[in-house]
């Protein structure tokens, strides 16, 4: 059975894109910071196989990867909640701490996994629509969804044939806004549904559908697929 390595497969986006990868038939591996999660999806999804470990941690990443032997699909879901606002007041040190949880996570994650990638594998990112879009408030937060998006041309011919991927997703229903008071999360949820073309803010398992997508397809390779609603042509907020 091939094996689908999910970092940050515990809850949102990369939780829904284990559970579709463990339908398609692949032995689903899903890595979580904090037990708590990890004891959560052992109850929810017996499927699939938890294991506690820090994409931003070299040693334990590369440590898990060779006890997994051969990966086929590596997805890189990782993220934190910082980053945001204005740029003249944005504290520095903070959104230094969002690259280390996000970018250098991803890059981390890669680098203690790619000696134990398929010849034939694949690596799928993710990025956000903050990325390109023109928000106030998003300098920061969209020049680190940016740098990872930066990754995927470049990896994409240099690790060929392995094949290199994101996806961009807009503003998704995750427990990523559960900093926000829930009136003021339901207001922004029901604005961003008014403004997106689509009509509606998308759910975890809606990405995860062109994650899986991205990881799977054979013929797909260096391209950001944008599964934000069309955010990006419009003006929210």
């Amino acid at each position: 059975m091939s094996i689908a390595l999910v970092a940050g497969g515990t809850s949102g986006i990369g939780l829904a894109t284990a559970r579709r990868l463990r339908t398609q038939g692949y032995d689903v591996h899903v890595t979580g910071r904090g037990k708590e999660r990890l004891d959560d999806v052992a109850a929810s999804d017996p499927q699939l196989t938890g294991h506690q470990a820090d994409g931003g941690d070299s040693a334990a990443m590369a440590a898990l990867a060779e006890s997994l032997g051969t990966i086929d699909v590596l997805v890189v879901s990782l993220s934190g909640s910082e980053g945001m606002g204005p740029i003249a007041s944005l504290d520095l040190a903070v959104l230094r701490r969002a690259f280390d949880a996000k970018f250098w996570a991803h890059l981390t994650t890669i680098q203690a996994v790619l000696p134990h990638l398929a010849a034939e594998g694949s690596i799928t990112l993710l990025g956000a629509v903050s990325a390109r879009a023109s928000m106030p408030g998003t300098a920061g937060i969209g020049a680190l969804n940016a740098a990872v998006e930066a990754l995927v041309k470049p990896l994409a011919v240099e690790l060929a044939p392995r094949r290199v991927n994101a996806v961009s997703p807009g503003v998704v229903d995750t427990a990523w806004w559960s900093g926000l008071p829930a009136e003021a999360r339901e207001g922004f949820f029901a604005q961003t549904a008014a403004s997106v073309p689509v009509r509606h803010v998308a759910t975890a398992d809606e990405v995860a559908e062109v994650v899986a997508l991205a990881a799977t397809n054979r013929n797909m390779t260096g391209t950001v697929l944008e599964a934000d609603g069309g955010a990006r042509l419009v003006s929210i907020g």
